[in-house]
């Protein structure tokens, strides 16, 4: 569980191909080997990093909110933890589901 998120709180992550194909934009921190989900209390936080996450050219990305419950379900099944990031991408909180 999380210091920083309550439970049935909404979070934003960055969505890549809303209208398609849409999944949450992950990322990968190649020094400790780890696949995390960049999450942030604050929509304007999401977009201020927006610019700063790893992203696949010529692909749409969206920021959106989510339901933090539904986003730790996910990151289970898929083997991801969840970083909480600040505005200016500092991590705030590690979380592993």
């Amino acid at each position: 569980m999380s210091q920083l998120i309550k439970e049935h709180q909404w979070i934003y992550v960055v969505v890549q191909e809303p209208e398609n194909d849409a999944q949450y934009l992950g990322q990968y921190e190649s020094a400790n080997d780890i696949a995390f989900i960049p999450v942030f209390l604050e929509k304007d936080h999401a977009l201020m990093c927006l610019n700063l996450l790893v992203k696949e050219s010529g692909k749409k990305y969206e920021v959106q909110a989510v339901m933090y419950e539904e986003l730790v379900e996910h990151a289970r099944s898929g083997g991801f933890q969840l970083y909480i990031l600040a505005e200016d991408g500092t991590i705030r909180e590690k979380i592993e589901p």
